[in-house]
């Protein structure tokens, strides 16, 4: 459970800090955060009672310093704003994914799971801009535009999704790690005690 709360403090942490010191910055970090791993993570490794409501509540506080940042710089960035429904939306659903792997905790279905949750935080949070952006056709072209191009000023959301896939599969994996080698480093001293 140690392990498992510093791998989740560290991943905010380097959310907070990577988006900080390069957010106007396209380079190969950019979107390279570990938002669906915390979700996923949390829910199938905490305990039950901070399984849903740490990874949440974590990356609501990394999401309000953020905003912050950015808002001195682009004063209509809002602290709170209603596409930040559509993320925690799909976290929600990540982390209820993440729950349902509790009692099956092998590294090939929590890696699969992160796959999934990739894919669930792309197409939500997508569909969520596609929504609340007003440059958006509301048609499904618009939709497809939102899911695939995005906006002209930006890289295309493909090329953001495949910056969210890679930093979940390598989070998910460093977090399974961790929790198996805490797990086999107390494995000796419980059995230890029990003689």
């Amino acid at each position: 459970m140690i392990a498992a709360v510093i791998l989740l403090v560290a991943a905010v942490v380097w959310r907070v800090l990577l988006g900080v010191t390069h957010s106007a910055d396209f380079g190969w970090l950019h979107n390279f955060a570990p938002l669906s791993a915390i979700a996923l993570c949390g829910a199938a490794f905490l305990p039950k009672r901070l399984a849903f409501g740490l990874p949440l509540v974590a990356l609501f506080v990394s999401d309000l310093m953020l905003n912050v940042h950015y808002s001195k710089t682009h004063p209509e960035v809002a602290l709170v704003s209603t596409e930040m429904l559509a993320r925690y939306g799909a976290l929600v659903l990540i982390a209820g994914l993440g729950w349902k792997l509790r009692n099956s905790q092998r590294a090939s279905l929590i890696l699969g799971a992160s796959v999934v949750s990739s894919a669930i935080f792309y197409i939500v949070s997508n569909t969520g801009s596609w929504l609340s952006e007003p440059r958006y056709a509301k048609t499904f072209a618009g939709w497809f535009q939102a899911l695939t191009m995005g906006l002209p000023e930006f890289p295309t959301t493909l090329w953001f999704y495949r910056h969210t896939l890679v930093s979940d599969l390598l989070f998910t994996g460093l977090f399974v790690l961790c929790v198996r080698l805490a797990d086999r480093s107390t494995e000796p001293v419980a059995a230890h005690s029990r003689a």
